[in-house]
């Protein structure tokens, strides 16, 4: 088994590590935090839990069940805290008590299974990524795809669409950036964590559309950028609002989230897609941990603790799997908010 997929379907349960620890820490005193949502964030969410307990003995118990999942358990009160692609609107955070502020920052890629292509080599543009969700382009060797690249040996091959099944932030990113760029989406499917597919099949999570396009020829999804690398699956780089062609990385990343003034938001919420700049990725997103402020003030400090310790201490970890993590002065700002929305 990959170790991407071994990331994905394991929970994160941390009684090994507890034995590394005994010596040190008091299992009467650690705290176990519990969370769920996103599948995007969990490559590196469990690899912080982990770090983290080893340095603290503490635990996190992390369900990757989407974003859509992690709304609804911290709504239901039944997690710590809910982890989500999508910003929840302040008017939304008010009507259910919520604080919320931004994790780590994601890229979102489009991935493909086609015989001859290799990862990094095939470029999309928005309209066309558009077209092939909307079931206008259905060939590998449609005129659009052989346009944007005229050498490489595209198949006369049926495009088998592959999107997600349950409620994904990764969608919502996806959707919202097609709706930006393509009015006939925006019209006729429109942005959101569960949308009506005009076609394709649906996967669960992030690791359920890699599966899917590993398994079906001629397949193309979209998923968080960790999840191609370490299933090895074929990646394509994107034509950006510039007009320039970008290869998926941290560097793209960064260059989009540069543009992101957070100290100009309420709660944070910031939708990252289709950034200005020469070398922005156009899918770049943010997760957002969610936390009540109605929590006894006990289990929301044992999620500022984790938050704290991954903001400060987890930026090697994020960028050895391809994420980007926050500058020191976006962290400062986080500080500041916890202060004054959670007391803490």
């Amino acid at each position: 088994m990959a170790k991407a997929t071994q990331y994905i379907v394991r929970t994160l349960s941390m009684g090994a590590v507890a034995l590394t620890l005994g010596a040190t820490v008091s299992l009467a005193q650690a705290a176990e935090v519990t969370g769920a949502g996103s599948s995007a964030i969990y490559p590196v969410l469990s690899k912080w839990a982990e770090t983290y307990k080893a340095n603290t003995g503490n635990s996190v118990n992390y369900q990757s069940i989407g974003s859509g999942g992690g709304i609804a358990q911290i709504k239901a009160k039944t997690v710590a805290f809910g982890a989500t692609d999508m910003p929840l609107e302040p008017a939304e955070l008010d009507k259910n008590n919520l604080a919320q502020f931004p994790g780590v920052i994601i890229g979102i890629v489009p991935v493909m299974n086609v015989p001859g292509i290799a990862p990094g080599s095939m470029v999309f543009n928005g309209q066309v990524l558009a077209d092939i969700y909307l079931g206008k382009i259905t060939q590998w060797n449609d005129p659009a795809l052989k346009a944007l690249n005229p050498r490489l040996p595209l198949p006369d091959m049926r495009i088998n669409v592959v999107h997600r099944s349950d409620g994904s932030g990764t969608t919502f990113n996806f959707t919202n950036y097609l709706s930006k760029v393509s009015p006939e989406w925006k019209s006729k499917v429109g942005e959101g964590t569960a949308v009506s597919w005009p076609t394709g099949v649906g996967g669960k999570g992030n690791a359920g559309v890699a599966a899917y396009v590993q398994k079906i020829k001629g397949a193309i999804g979209y998923v968080e950028y960790a999840y191609a690398l370490q299933n090895k699956i074929a990646y394509g780089l994107m034509k950006n609002k510039a007009g320039n062609v970008v290869r998926p990385d941290d560097t793209t990343f960064q260059a989009a989230a540069a543009n992101a003034d957070w100290s100009k938001t309420r709660d944070f919420f910031l939708v990252m897609t289709d950034q200005p700049g020469k070398d922005s990725w156009p899918i770049t997103a943010t997760t957002w941990l969610l936390v009540r402020k109605d929590a006894p003030a006990a289990q929301n400090k044992e999620v500022i603790d984790f938050a704290r310790w991954f903001l400060n201490n987890g930026q090697q970890i994020a960028k050895s799997l391809d994420y980007v993590p926050f500058p020191a002065t976006t962290v400062k700002q986080i500080e500041g908010y916890w202060k004054a929305e959670l007391k803490i």
